[in-house]
């Protein structure tokens, strides 16, 4: 399996991204914890409001949306942590696991 970080900081945030070969737009809020939409490159909603836990592939329950990969969360001190409002991106790392 390939893993690549998508770099982040501890902001709200919107950002086009290639991940798989599709590009995509993604969007991420603080709302008492990290919460991730995936937009296709026109801006148009695919899954919205994926929280940002440990533990699982966050696209594994939308496989039948085409994705070709998916995405984990780790966390900063032990990588069953979730991520908190000042350690995305620094401690927290989301990553791509390609297919």
């Amino acid at each position: 399996m390939n893993y690549f970080e998508i770099p982040l900081s501890p902001i709200p945030q919107v950002f086009a991204i290639s991940l798989g070969g599709d590009d995509y737009r993604l969007t991420l809020q603080y709302r008492d914890g990290w919460i991730l939409d995936v937009a296709d490159d026109l801006g148009q909603p695919l899954v919205s409001g994926i929280p940002l836990v440990t533990g699982l592939n966050l696209l594994g329950q939308y496989r039948h949306l085409g994705f070709a990969g998916g995405l984990r969360v780790t966390g900063a001190e032990s990588p069953d942590d979730a991520p908190t409002a000042t350690d995305l991106g620094r401690g927290a790392k989301l990553y791509w696991v390609a297919d």
